[in-house]
């Protein structure tokens, strides 16, 4: 049997608006995978160290209040400080196109934009994750 996709689900910054990202946690536990999910008001470190102390394989987070371009940057640069590199950065939010065109650039694997069906996420984690799997095997 495969191993299950480890993710750790987290609201940085002060937005409080958390049923999407409920919604996703459920849908990812019914997927079969093992979530994380740190609750509101996480900090770029804060987010960071609980998904190194997890071992999870992805970081997914959900950004609503227009903070996007501040937070996605910092929990880049928390992972690459602490050597966490290897962890797949996704999340949803209120992102116009030319910013995640900018936040992928930058090494976020994929923005979700509100109304982006679950089925839709559930593959892409699943694919970035077996994807990152057998690439270590290579390695």
């Amino acid at each position: 049997m495969a191993e299950k996709i480890r993710v750790l689900l987290a609201k940085p910054g002060l937005d409080g608006h958390d049923r999407g990202i409920k919604v996703i946690a459920a849908a990812f536990r019914d997927a079969g995978m093992e979530v994380i999910y740190t609750g509101l008001r996480q900090t770029p470190p804060m987010i960071v160290d609980a998904a190194i102390q997890e071992d999870v394989d992805a970081i997914g987070v959900s950004i609503l209040s227009g903070a996007h371009m501040t937070l996605f940057p910092a929990i880049l640069k928390e992972m690459k400080e602490k050597g966490a590199g290897d962890i797949i950065l996704f999340g949803g939010g209120i992102v116009p196109d030319e910013e995640i065109k900018e936040l992928e650039a930058l090494g976020v694997a994929k923005v979700f934009t509100p109304g982006a069906p679950t089925e839709e996420s559930i593959r892409f984690l699943r694919e970035a994750v077996g994807k990152k799997k057998s690439d270590e095997k290579i390695m």
